[in-house]
C-alpha cells in the first residue's frame, strides 16, 4: 500500500527541498518505488532532479486545474525507482483558482488516489500555509519537518504544529507527524547543539537522531540538476540523507510490528 508523506515547513530556507529530493534518491537508492510530487511554485524539486522547463507539463497544476488525474503527468527521472510530478510557476495561480472550486481542501487527495504502483508518494509542500500545503496536509498519511538548526529555528514551528492538528480534527483524522529532521547542523557552532537540544526536549523521540550537516557539497548539487547522492556519495550530507531514509523506515517497522 502506498503511504503519502507531505515534507513541510512555512519558513523557507530549512532544507525543505533539499531533504525532499535526497529522502527520495535514498529511498528508491534502497529499492523503494518512489513518487516525488513537487508542489511548490519555485519548483526547485524539479530543477534538483534535472528536469528541464519544456518537460514538466502536464505539471502538478494541470492536475489541479482540471480536478484529475493525468498519467502523463508522471516523469521519468535520471535515479532508478523514483518519478515525479513537476511543478512550473504555474502553480502559484493555483491558490487563487483553489480558493473558488468546491471542496477544494481535498482536490489533491483525490487526483493521488488514482495513483498506484508506488511505495511512498513525497510531496514537497511550498513555504507557506496556503491551499497548497492544506491539500497537501490533506492528501498525505504523515507529515517530515525539516528544521534549521538556527536561532529563529522554533519560530513558526508552532503555527504548523497548528494547522496540523486543525486538519486532523476537520479534514483528515490519520494524519500525524512522521517526524522532525534537524537540517544544517554546524558542528562547529555551539547554536546548533543548543538548538538541537531545545527541540528534542520540547518534542522528545519524534526527532530523529539522524541529524543533516551544513555542507558544501549539498548546496552546489542543485546546480548540476542532480541529488547530493549523485553528485558527491560520499559527503557527509549524502551519508547523513541515506542514515535518514533507512531511520524512516525503521520506524515505521517498529510501528507495524
Amino acid at each position: 500500500m502506498t503511504k503519502i508523506i507531505a515534507i513541510a515547513n512555512q519558513k523557507g530556507g530549512v532544507g525543505k527541498t533539499t531533504t525532499a529530493i535526497n529522502l527520495a534518491t535514498a529511498m528508491a537508492a534502497i529499492e523503494k518505488k518512489i513518487l516525488l510530487i513537487d508542489a511548490d511554485p519555485q519548483s526547485n524539486a524539479s530543477t534538483g532532479l534535472g528536469l528541464l522547463e519544456e518537460d514538466r507539463n502536464p505539471s502538478l497544476y494541470n492536475l489541479l486545474t482540471n480536478k484529475e488525474f493525468n498519467p502523463q503527468s508522471i516523469k521519468e527521472t535520471k535515479i532508478p525507482n523514483l518519478n515525479i510530478i513537476s511543478s512550473t510557476l504555474d502553480l502559484a495561480a493555483s491558490e487563487i483558482e483553489l480558493a473558488e472550486m468546491d471542496d477544494r481542501e481535498n482536490i489533491m487527495k483525490n487526483i493521488l488516489t488514482e495513483i498506484i504502483g508506488y511505495d511512498y508518494l513525497f510531496i514537497d509542500c511550498p513555504p507557506a500555509l496556503g491551499l497548497l500545503t492544506i491539500n497537501s496536509l490533506v492528501a498525505s498519511e504523515s507529515v517530515i519537518i525539516p528544521l534549521q538548526c538556527e536561532f529563529f529555528a522554533l519560530e513558526g514551528l508552532g503555527a504548523l504544529t497548528s494547522t496540523i492538528e486543525t486538519i486532523k480534527s476537520t479534514l483528515n483524522p490519520q494524519i500525524q507527524i512522521e517526524g522532525i529532521v534537524l537540517t544544517m547542523f554546524d558542528r562547529r557552532n555551539n547554536l546548533s547543539d543548543s538548538v538541537a537540544l531545545e527541540v528534542r526536549d520540547h518534542f522528545g523521540d519524534i526527532v530523529y537522531d539522524t541529524v543533516i550537516p551544513r555542507n558544501v557539497r549539498v548546496s552546489e548539487a542543485p546546480s548540476f540538476g542532480k541529488p547530493v547522492l549523485l553528485y558527491d556519495t560520499s559527503c557527509a550530507g549524502s551519508q547523513a540523507y541515506i542514515h535518514l531514509a533507512s531511520e524512516v523506515l525503521r520506524r515505521e517497522q517498529e510501528l507495524v510490528a
